[in-house]
């Protein structure tokens, strides 16, 4: 009996692990926050400059808001998806670096609860020097890393493409 009761426990251990580890909100996770992973479709990606105006030293920031439009609690975690376009929706090569910006501190992967017309945000920064300037005009914002993503107007230089951004969190990241 406790051969099966430790074989039982390694397999919901792997279970939960791949699961995590593949960005999926497992059962156990949504029982601990009453809500299940956020689903495409029913999440919505904008930019706020709530927290203030992010300019300085060559770098400039914005917020990305994302709001639970559909009807029922979901949850996220982890980092935006990011990728720039230029005239004509043209792809341009984009790095993202995660953790903390120039303006805010990383909050780390947490899961972040949104019930319906709720939301989370995470701090997006990026230099202007004209080191390699990627001129931008959209960016394509996934919510949860995957495929599905909004794509938002973003006339900016970004330098060398690159874009930092923190984790979603329920508040505005910060300093």
């Amino acid at each position: 009996m406790r051969g099966l009761r430790t074989a039982a426990a390694v397999a919901a251990a792997v279970a939960l692990t791949a699961g995590a580890g593949a960005g999926i909100a497992s059962a156990a996770d949504a029982g601990q926050a009453g809500a299940g992973a956020c689903q495409p479709g029913t999440l919505k990606i904008t930019t706020t400059d709530a927290g203030g105006s992010q300019a300085g030293m060559n770098h400039a920031g914005t917020y990305l808001q994302v709001r639970n439009t559909g009807k029922t609690t979901c949850a996220i975690s982890g980092y935006p998806g990011l990728a720039l376009e230029g005239a004509g929706h043209t792809a341009l090569k984009t790095t993202a670096r995660h953790g903390d910006t120039y303006f805010a501190k990383d909050p780390g992967v947490h899961q972040v609860t949104l019930k319906p017309g709720g939301s989370a945000y995470a701090d997006l920064v990026w230099t202007h020097t004209g080191a390699g300037t990627a001129h931008a005009k959209y960016l394509q914002v996934s919510p949860t890393g995957g495929n599905a993503h909004n794509v938002l107007p973003f006339d900016q230089d970004v330098d060398n493409g690159t874009l930092s951004v923190t984790a979603w969190s329920a508040k505005l990241p910060t300093s």
